[in-house]
């Protein structure tokens, strides 16, 4: 696998934690985090200053994706794997 994309998976895993911690020291809700996550999807979607590829545009959005079902496991109070939210997010897309 490529060395960047390891570096991507630790980092989102990290900021999934990063989240958890948010929430738990009730700095942030769910609900915000969820809000803000939203608001960069929509930003990325609504760019048209580059004209991306659909498989572009799923790359970009891919660990937005990701943190959005870690931030839903986290509200059940259930965890996963980067390999499981990967899989969500590839059924989901």
């Amino acid at each position: 696998m490529n060395t960047a994309n390891l570096q991507l998976k630790g980092l989102i895993m990290a900021m999934a934690s990063i989240c958890d911690a948010i929430v738990e020291k009730e700095l942030l809700t769910r609900g915000e985090i969820d809000a803000a996550l939203a608001k960069a999807q929509k930003a990325i979607q609504e760019d048209d200053d580059h004209e991306l590829s659909g498989a572009n545009l799923a790359a970009i959005l891919f660990p937005i994706r990701v943190l959005q079902l870690a931030g839903e496991a986290g509200r059940k109070g259930e965890g996963a794997t980067f390999s499981d939210y990967a899989k969500l997010v590839g059924k989901l897309s």
